[in-house]
């Protein structure tokens, strides 16, 4: 709990750091708390679970969902099994978010069901490091198995300046067909639309009932900037809080921040809308 409110971070990475390339490191180290990997991460790169749980209770957070990533090209391979140890450890406090790249997985959708079969609250895919783009017919049974679950679509919206990088994948208007032909599937818009969308990503978020903004790595005294042709005490009924953890320096000093811009919205921000979109996660 933080200030009487329960609070889910939804988007938070943990991988073994042996399978990420130097850019992931620095990112961390550069935005991070001061000595963060050596803190949460033992000598040769295993997250210690007991640490991570700790961290995470002293910063308010009741639920953490653990993000994969199978992302050669740019930032490396964030293995679904690498988090299984966290979440074993607290399974009240920590959830697996699959991912799965349409180069690397086939059948993608029997990938899917193994990792929602393994306890994942979600899907999680990165078209901007993976290079692929999300209204790719390869995706498209994927997302079948999403629908027919109930788990959500959690999707990369935003620039990202790791090398290998494909921002030209990041627009949100690529995910309004897969919108209109799963009318069942819940969609999150990781990053809310940073760089050049986030006027595609409200517009979608406030005209569609399934879709979500995410706010990872936004910083919150900008959403006013960002978000400033919206009305934003509405809009924030669509908003998700997200850290995009290590690469923040705190994560009760974030969720405070948007707090404050949207008072009325708080609790629904904060936790009251990831429970109502991810699959499983714990009463609060």
């Amino acid at each position: 709990m933080l200030d009487g409110m329960p609070l889910v971070d939804a988007h938070v990475h943990v991988p073994r750091l042996g399978t990420l390339k130097r850019a992931w490191l620095d990112w961390a180290r550069d935005f991070g708390a001061d000595g963060v990997l050596a803190d949460v991460w033992d000598a040769d790169g295993t997250p210690r679970p007991a640490r991570l749980a700790e961290l995470f209770a002293e910063q308010g957070v009741d639920v953490a969902l653990l993000f994969c990533e199978y992302s050669p090209k740019a930032t490396g391979t964030q293995a679904f099994e690498d988090l299984l140890p966290i979440v074993e450890h607290d399974p009240t406090r920590f959830r697996p978010v699959a991912s799965v790249n349409p180069h690397l997985h086939f059948p993608i959708a029997a990938e899917v069901r193994r990792q929602i079969g393994l306890g994942a609250a979600a899907l999680k895919l990165h078209p901007v490091h993976g290079g692929f783009r999300c209204d790719s017919a390869a995706l498209y049974p994927a997302y079948q198995v999403l629908e027919e679950a109930g788990v959500p679509l959690v999707v990369h919206c935003g620039t990202s300046s790791f090398p290998g990088s494909s921002n030209e994948h990041a627009d949100p208007a690529f995910l309004i067909p897969v919108v209109r032909d799963f009318p069942g599937l819940d969609v999150v818009l990781a990053h809310g639309g940073r760089g050049w969308w986030y006027d595609a990503a409200a517009f979608l978020a406030l005209s569609n009932d399934t879709v979500w903004i995410e706010l990872s790595g936004l910083p919150p005294k900008r959403l006013p900037e960002y978000y400033r042709n919206f009305d934003l005490a509405r809009l924030a009924g669509r908003w998700i809080f997200g850290t995009d953890w290590p690469g923040v320096p705190g994560t009760a000093r974030n969720a405070r921040a948007v707090a404050a811009l949207v008072p009325d919205a708080a609790a629904d921000v904060l936790g009251g809308n990831a429970r109502r979109v991810y699959r499983g996660l714990p009463p609060l």
